[in-house]
């Protein structure tokens, strides 16, 4: 749902005041993040969990979930955004910076009720032709996943089909079931 009437500049988006859910700029409008239910909550908290190696020692990379990244002339809030560790964006200190503007490795959009999933592959395809490598559209309604790569076809996965995230994280495998299997939470 865009909140703007009027068309606002990125610097004088970035002024505005943090709200929640997020506002999101995006083609010259402002809009509102749509609340998530509890599978698109589960299915963040899980893939934030596997994706993030900052506690281990190998440190391949790290997740941030509903982290602003500017870039490109928008500004937005993925649902999950991964970076290798090596670019993480840091302060001399080391200290992760206060706002991404560098575009992520990975980007991860969870479709909730109510979003077009259209929008969405739109959405990432802009994240590839902005510098991500990899944009992922998971969707819990009719459990399957749309993995766009820069340069090729997007494909959509279910079932058993195997996400591959190489050349990002090549140590991760996992199939479409695997993924969904976070939202069976049986006693």
């Amino acid at each position: 749902m865009a909140i703007s009437q009027r068309r606002l500049t990125l610097a004088e988006f970035l002024e505005l005041p943090e709200q929640k859910p997020a506002l999101e700029y995006e083609t010259g409008a402002v809009k509102q993040k749509v609340s998530p239910k509890a599978p698109h909550s589960r299915l963040q908290f899980w893939l934030c969990r596997l994706f993030d190696s900052s506690d281990s020692p190998s440190k391949q990379a790290a997740a941030f979930p509903e982290a602003r990244v500017t870039f490109g002339g928008q500004s937005l809030v993925p649902d999950l955004i991964v970076y290798r560790w090596e670019r993480i964006p840091r302060e001399a200190s080391g200290r992760v910076v206060e706002d991404f503007t560098t575009p992520p490795d990975i980007a991860v959009e969870i479709l909730s009720p109510g979003q077009g999933r259209a929008a969405y592959e739109q959405r990432c395809r802009w994240y590839l032709e902005h510098g991500v490598e990899i944009a992922l559209l998971v969707n819990p309604r009719n459990e399957t996943v749309q993995i766009f790569r820069r340069g090729q076809e997007h494909s959509l996965l279910r079932g058993d089909d195997p996400i591959s995230l190489d050349p990002v994280l090549p140590s991760i495998r996992l199939a479409v079931r695997d993924l969904f299997s976070a939202l069976w939470l049986r006693q």
